[in-house]
């Protein structure tokens, strides 16, 4: 019924039994099982977790169990999902759902009854789900990317009864991918912004999920449209306006958005303490409960909490390039293999999501490490899409660290190499002002984008290169119109994250040093 194997105990309750506390977890899985759900849950609110991390490709619920079956597309998928849920319970209808692997490697559902909803549900997702579809006419559809979608969102808070900041905004619709540029404005004396995103089907999928919700209890509602502009043209980086590829850009004289007592008032404690809920159906809610003088019940349907810091929610701005986006910029990552990690492979492996400065690998538990990004924001990317990772053989883990920097040793203290500065390395992804890597930043997966490769370089030469770094690969192919370019597909995740690590700026002759990234593309 469910996995190819043998069929899923759950039905007839012998699974149930094994959801004790001391329950070994299961390894990673693109199967997820679900507990706990709402007896009255709709298909659509069980995908709508899903959602944000990536395709949904089949679905089995088991409502008289109060239990559900998820297969995303992706094992990588699935391993982002619980990473973010498992810290971040996830609720709907208010209440709490639990996610964990299940033991079975795929949902095979073709010959149950009472699919057919299931079924539906899933069709009406699956164009958004392809990601950017190239549709041939017709008018639009909701839940589909049309040819030529713009990435700008164009977004009006309705009912503003509380300041609403561009920290607050960056943070609620970063969770659906790289937010490039923000301008906020006042027009019609309503606040509105305009936000720009890397990749038009992170657009979408944001306007999916965030139309019409509340960002705080029973007010600050959001409206979102596509604007019909293509690109955002950021002057200024202050209060009003940020362009996140650009460190460079002068201040401005943007004026703060909140008179100092009311910024004083709204940045007192408690106003923004626990995960948010919000209205049921595909929409990951966003409305933080209980800020003061509100006592209106959450609204049911969640995807966890924002986890907005104060000091987003004070507008106290922390403009890129002068101080840094508020937050550590310090991740404590831990479980590493000690016999293989290096500050090197570290430096390497963190630099796709942020430029690294420092890397501390500790003297006396070599399994954990310091690595100190260029800011807070990188900080967060790096942890999002690492943690829960396969290293080594190991399962990475990354968190924010107790540490605001990263301590260089003292001289003539012994450090065996274990930290190393790497703030002046050329090899740094993000340094350059508006760069095209801003735009490319994506999960690990097996699939690795491969470039500035020399003329003289062969398929098979870029292969061995590879199998010889100690990967099987199982597809290759040059960019037809930029032979400089390339895609490989690897074993698995973990061989693609070790690669690159190995062969990020390797030297191919000609004066060329190979660039590896991870791809959203497959072979």
């Amino acid at each position: 019924m469910v996995p190819s194997s043998s069929k899923p105990k759950t039905p007839n309750g012998n699974d149930s039994k094994k959801f004790k506390r001391d329950r070994p977890p299961c390894s990673p899985s693109r199967v997820l099982h679900l507990r706990k759900i709402p007896c009255d849950v709709t298909e659509a609110e069980i995908i709508s977790l899903g959602l944000p991390f990536g395709r949904v490709t089949n679905l089995l619920m088991l409502k008289e169990k109060r239990q559900a079956f998820l297969e995303m597309a992706s094992e990588e998928a699935a391993v982002t999902m619980v990473n973010y849920y498992t810290p971040i319970t996830p609720h709907l209808r208010s209440q709490p759902v639990y996610i964990q692997y299940s033991n079975h490697r795929e949902l095979k559902t073709d010959n149950l009854p009472n699919q057919a909803r299931a079924q539906a549900a899933l069709q009406a997702v699956s164009a958004v789900q392809s990601g950017s579809l190239a549709l041939s006419g017709g008018p639009s559809n909701e839940g589909t990317v049309l040819p030529g979608q713009s990435p700008v969102l164009r977004i009006i808070i309705e009912n503003l009864f509380y300041p609403v900041t561009l920290e607050v905004l960056h943070q609620i619709f970063s969770k659906f991918g790289t937010v490039l540029k923000i301008i906020t404005f006042t027009k019609n004396n309503q606040f509105q912004a305009l936000l720009q995103y890397a990749d038009p089907v992170n657009a979408h999928y944001a306007k999916m999920a965030l139309d019409g919700q509340n960002i705080y209890n029973a007010c600050c509602t959001l409206r979102i449209d596509f604007s019909k502009l293509t690109s955002l043209n950021v002057k200024y980086n202050n209060d009003k306006s940020r362009d996140f590829t650009r460190l460079d850009l002068p201040t401005g004289d943007g004026q703060p958005s909140l008179e100092p007592p009311m910024a004083a008032a709204f940045g007192a404690p408690g106003i923004i303490s626990s995960p948010y809920a919000g209205a049921a159906g595909f929409a990951p809610a966003i409305g933080f409960p209980q800020a003061t003088g509100l006592s209106v019940p959450a609204v049911p349907g969640a995807l966890g909490p924002l986890t907005i810091t104060s000091s987003a929610v004070t507008g106290r701005m922390a403009i890129p390039g002068a101080s840094g986006i508020p937050g550590n910029s310090v991740l404590l990552v831990t479980n590493l293999n000690p016999d293989l990690i290096t500050p090197h492979g570290l430096f390497i492996l963190f630099g796709v999501y942020g430029d690294v400065h420092r890397v501390k690998i500790m003297f006396n538990k070599k399994e954990n490490a310091l690595v100190q990004m260029a800011d807070a924001n990188q900080a967060q990317l790096a942890m999002n899409h690492l943690s829960g990772q396969r290293l080594y053989g190991k399962v990475l883990r990354a968190t924010l660290s107790k540490h605001q920097a990263v301590q260089l040793p003292r001289e003539g203290q012994e450090d065996q190499g274990l930290t190393k500065d790497f703030s002046n390395s050329p090899l740094h992804r993000f340094k350059k002002p508006g760069s095209k890597n801003f735009q490319n930043i994506f999960p690990p997966s097996a699939t690795l984008h491969l470039s500035n490769i020399p003329p003289s370089v062969t398929v098979d030469g870029l292969k061995n290169l590879f199998i010889e770094a100690g990967c099987s690969v199982k597809a290759f192919k040059f960019f037809q119109k930029d032979r400089k370019m390339a895609l490989i597909q690897l074993g698995s995740v973990e061989e693609a994250i070790q690669a690159l690590i190995e062969l990020h700026n390797h030297d191919l002759g000609e004066n060329h040093h190979l660039r590896v990234s991870f791809s959203k593309s497959t072979i």
